[in-house]
């Protein structure tokens, strides 16, 4: 059986991967370098910025822990964090290569496109065209920034994502369009970098896609930190400058930087990968239709990842490449996506899954009612206040069978403490089956436990 995988990014090298080690002749067709956006310019590169942003944090605050710094000894040196997030990623995409190398997955350079449902074409760098006929196909060619044409994108002054991970210095200014995740993380790096940072929402609050007491706290640090915050205001005019922006509001409000940055989402990249040659039918927003296996109206074509209706995330995309390859062995495994987790990497750390409460108000559902939520705040920890890590709280929201439907996390280490309620989520577990465990104490992960009990209104540190 002979599989090929177009994209190499994490859903596509996984895929590729876990084909090859259930037998599979596999082909993964690559046009940039292996790991895709998130590797080379998503999560990677943004959480090795990240790193540095808690390192300076860290030495900021490190006469709060009784170490002494001399005055004015702290600086930021940022072509040497540049530096270092260029060796983690180059690290990574090795690896990537090794593991390819070791498990006989053959790596194709090239643009790959489809010319009917059993060939793919590699258009190569030197113009050359190689010709690969295969059993099966997984498209798997991820997402690029949105910038619509009001924002007049010249990749100089007004920029996206891709331009600013490789930057050699801080901007002195910035006006930064898009308070969601990507807008949030880089927004908080550059300003502890030195950059005079604006944010620009449309929507009523940062972070709209999590519930607003959520919401609340990350706009609450980002005021602690003097990052200008203009929300429910959109974008009117962009003009790009010789050695600056100007920006129009909705609102008619003046804004002007030496850079903006457009963070507003991605779209699916499907451009010249000749679908329509195989007959490959899509849906709503230029996505690709697929069933629940991952398997597009052709029989032998699958696709995964930000191209398809699901949430653009690595870790979905990461998950639908296993179920697409399980598919194409002949197993019967279908994607779900009540549990999927999402984090963002800011300060503090902003994590959820499952049903969120902003969802189920909605859907006209009442708290006590329809459903119950249990919360606690890390300051009534022991591990919290010993760490100084006391800002966030824990919420998890149950349905009136006690079974636990979703989970928010704000704080330190969210992102790594969420998969205890996101297993809770994905196997049905009931609000007594996990809070009955035993936490390990001192721990930040005993807020989740105390979160639990509170929904039985039995947490012993809350009032």
């Amino acid at each position: 059986m002979k599989i090929t995988v177009i994209g190499a990014g994490p859903g596509g090298y996984e895929a590729a991967l876990y084909a090859a080690k259930r037998g599979a002749e596999v082909v993964l067709v690559e046009k940039d370098k292996v790991g895709g956006t998130c590797l080379n310019r998503g999560c990677i590169p943004t959480k090795a910025f990240l790193a540095s942003y808690d390192t300076l944090e860290a030495v900021e605050s490190a006469e709060d822990f009784g170490i002494k710094i001399p005055e004015g000894d702290v600086s930021v040196d940022y072509p040497a964090v540049l530096e270092r997030k260029n060796k983690v990623m180059g690290n990574l995409v090795k690896g990537i290569q090794f593991l390819c190398d070791k498990a006989s997955v053959t790596i194709i350079s090239g643009k790959g496109s489809l010319k009917d449902k059993n060939t793919v074409l590699v258009e190569k760098s030197d113009g050359s065209v190689e010709e690969i006929k295969t059993d099966y196909i997984i498209l798997a060619t991820g997402s690029v920034p949105v910038a619509p044409p009001v924002f007049r994108v010249d990749h100089k002054r007004v920029i996206t994502s891709d331009e600013i991970l490789d930057f050699d210095h801080a901007p002195q200014s910035m006006i930064l369009v898009g308070g969601g995740v990507i807008g949030c993380e880089i927004g908080q790096f550059l300003h502890a970098m030195g950059t005079d940072m604006t944010i620009v929402e449309a929507l009523p609050r940062l972070m709209a896609t999590m519930d607003e007491d959520v919401s609340k706290q990350i706009a609450r640090q980002f005021k602690k930190e003097k990052i200008k915050v203009i929300c429910d205001d959109g974008i009117a005019e962009v003009n790009p400058l010789e050695d600056r922006v100007s920006v129009t509001l909705a609102s008619g409000k003046e804004l002007e930087a030496e850079y903006v940055l457009v963070a507003i989402g991605r779209a699916p990249y499907t451009e010249g990968l000749g679908l329509q040659n195989a007959g490959v039918e899509m849906a709503e927003r230029g996505r690709v239709a697929v069933d629940d296996h991952m398997k597009t109206n052709v029989d032998n074509i699958y696709a995964i990842g930000d191209i398809v209706p699901s949430a653009q995330l690595a870790h979905v995309a990461s998950k639908e490449g296993l179920v697409a390859v399980d598919n194409i062995f002949g197993e019967d495994r279908a994607m779900t996506y009540h549990a999927v987790p999402g984090c963002v990497f800011t300060n503090p750390e902003l994590a959820s899954c499952g049903t969120l409460e902003k969802d189920l108000i909605a859907q006209g559902k009442e708290v006590d009612k329809d459903y119950r939520i249990g919360t606690f705040d890390f300051k009534g920890l022991g591990k919290a206040q010993a760490s100084g890590h006391i800002f966030g709280f824990v919420k998890v929201i149950a349905d009136m069978n006690d079974v636990i439907i979703g989970a928010e996390i704000v704080g330190a280490r969210a992102s790594d403490m969420l998969q205890v309620l996101t297993t809770a989520v994905e196997c049905g577990l009931t609000v007594e089956q996990v809070g009955n465990s035993i936490f390990p104490h001192p721990t930040m992960c005993e807020g989740i436990m105390e979160a639990l009990h509170d929904i039985h209104g039995m947490s012993v540190h809350k009032v």
